[in-house]
């Protein structure tokens, strides 16, 4: 009888509600259950697309209104080929959390049909992780939304790892995006948008002209996003034209600031600082950290906060 249940069980076409966790098992049953769990797992079911809500990060940082139409109007005529992945919502039983194929649901939705969905129980960091690989082999996804989703991740409080795990990129790269991040206002970066013909270099540029000129969100005027970083490019290269000396104006030489050079208790040198006027460069010696550069990078936030906090207190 009991055999006859497990072959029932392997039988049955999965559903969207899901049934009451089964006992641990060991031994040949629990062998089996387990064997069972896993093909459901890979199984894919029909869900409510309103039983869906969002979930993970913010990937796009637009939405195109055609796009999505279109997309809506080819699974109407091809049905739904590709499933989305979703996972049982951690605070509501019977309602489950997207974590990728969110313009797939909202088609669904449109047309009024059940989503084709896999579901996988994942906790919050093995959401962001298949999220952001999901992202990383997506070509419509432009730099900066990449960001973004960088951005994100550390403000969640998740560790460079994370961050270039789930996006696929090397700690070089990554320290990139979250240098582009921390000089970009989160304001800024939304009223420009997805800019997918703007690169990395031309970001990292704008963050420089940032750095230099300051803030330029009302700057950022135009039909698309692409033309908007171009508008707040214009106006801070401009801004910047407009404080260069005159032709035939002898620059004012900036004041010369020896570099700090900080030892380690063995008295080898360990790291060089150099003030400017707006900005400090500390540059590590690599050989002597042992990996310290990644940890400090980390954790620097962390040190800015029990730095500003110890003053208040004093």
């Amino acid at each position: 009888m009991a055999r006859k249940d497990v072959l029932i069980g392997l039988l049955a076409t999965p559903t969207a509600s899901a049934a009451a966790p089964p006992r641990a098992q060991k031994g040949a049953i629990g062998a089996v259950s387990r064997s069972i769990a896993d093909l459901k797992a890979r199984s894919v079911i029909e869900l409510d697309p309103d039983l869906i809500e969002a979930g993970g990060l913010q990937d796009r940082l637009e939405s195109d209104a055609m796009d999505d139409s279109a997309l809506a109007r080819s699974i109407g005529e091809y049905g739904q080929q590709v499933p989305v992945l979703v996972r049982p919502h951690p605070d509501h039983d019977g309602r489950y959390q997207i974590v990728y194929g969110r313009r797939r649901v909202l088609a669904m939705r449109a047309l009024g049909q059940p989503v084709k969905a896999l579901v996988r129980d994942l906790d919050d960091r093995a959401l962001v992780l298949a999220q952001g690989q999901e992202n990383t082999a997506r070509r419509d996804l432009s730099f900066i939304e990449k960001v973004n989703f960088a951005r994100q991740l550390q403000d969640a409080g998740y560790d460079r790892k994370v961050i270039c795990d789930a996006l696929s990129v090397d700690k070089t790269l990554a320290s990139r995006m979250l240098s582009v991040a921390g000089r970009l206002s989160p304001a800024l970066i939304e009223a420009i948008g997805a800019a997918p013909s703007v690169g990395r270099d031309r970001w990292l540029a704008l963050a420089d002209l940032v750095e230099a000129g300051g803030d330029a969100v009302a700057a950022a005027v135009g039909d698309t996003s692409d033309a908007r970083f171009q508008a707040v490019w214009d106006h801070l290269t401009a801004k910047l034209d407009a404080t260069k000396p005159e032709a035939g104006a002898l620059p004012r030489p900036a004041p010369h600031v020896p570099p700090r050079v900080v030892l380690a208790d063995g008295g080898a040198p360990l790291a060089e600082a150099t003030l400017g006027a707006t900005t400090m460069t500390l540059k590590l010696r690599l050989a002597q950290t042992a990996g310290f550069e990644d940890w400090l990078l980390d954790n620097l936030p962390a040190l800015l906060r029990d730095w500003q906090n110890g003053k208040s207190d004093a």
